[in-house]
């Protein structure tokens, strides 16, 4: 449990963090490697007289992009949400009554000592 934890945690992080950056992920590569961008990702490498140059792909990226921070999402209808309940519930404490003994100050040590002086003997044969 320990140790399933934090990995967990490093994992989610990692995946919010790619999906929030790959927009800026694509751009990057496109940059670094336009070759290799074109070579892969471009859609119009049957048609060079477009020269798109591997263009065609960050557009489709950039528009699900907007279209995503553009499209608010409905998760909560607020005609329905209840923001303040009426009904409260009283709790009572029940009350404990403590029967105390009152405390008699008093020597209670039965302890008896009687000095007697006659010892037994068992019988002698």
């Amino acid at each position: 449990m320990k140790v399933g934890t934090p990995i967990v945690f490093i994992f989610l992080s990692a995946l919010i963090l790619i999906n929030s950056t790959k927009t800026s992920l694509t751009y990057a590569y496109y940059e670094l490697d336009p070759v290799g961008f074109i070579e892969a990702l471009c859609e119009n490498k049957d048609q060079p007289e477009l020269q798109c140059n591997g263009k065609c792909h960050l557009k489709k990226v950039a528009k699900s992009q907007d279209n995503k921070q553009n499209t608010p999402e409905s998760i909560i209808d607020f005609k329905e949400v209840i923001l303040f309940s009426t009904h409260t519930s009283e709790f009572l404490f029940p009350k404990i009554i403590h029967n105390k003994k009152p405390v008699l100050i008093t020597y209670n040590n039965l302890y008896s000592f009687i000095n007697t002086y006659d010892f037994f003997h068992p019988p002698r044969v």
